[in-house]
């Protein structure tokens, strides 16, 4: 039998200077990310990739139909 705590955390404010340097710094990083990764797989593993990828399109597509 566990003990459940109920911890609200608070909510950490950043200056807009310091927030936005993190923002530029991350998307810089998510930039270089894809081209790297693409670059590391086969084009057998690229491939399966963008078949996982256009599964998903069409799955998401088939149920906003149903609705």
């Amino acid at each position: 039998m566990g003990v459940t705590y109920n911890l609200v955390m608070p909510e950490k404010k950043l200056p807009a200077d310091v927030r936005d340097f993190f923002v530029k710094e991350g998307r810089k990083g998510g930039k270089l990310g894809g081209k790297a990764r693409a670059a590391k797989l086969t084009a057998a593993e690229r491939s399966e990739s963008a078949r996982k990828a256009v599964k998903a399109r069409w799955e998401k597509h088939r149920k906003r139909e149903k609705l």
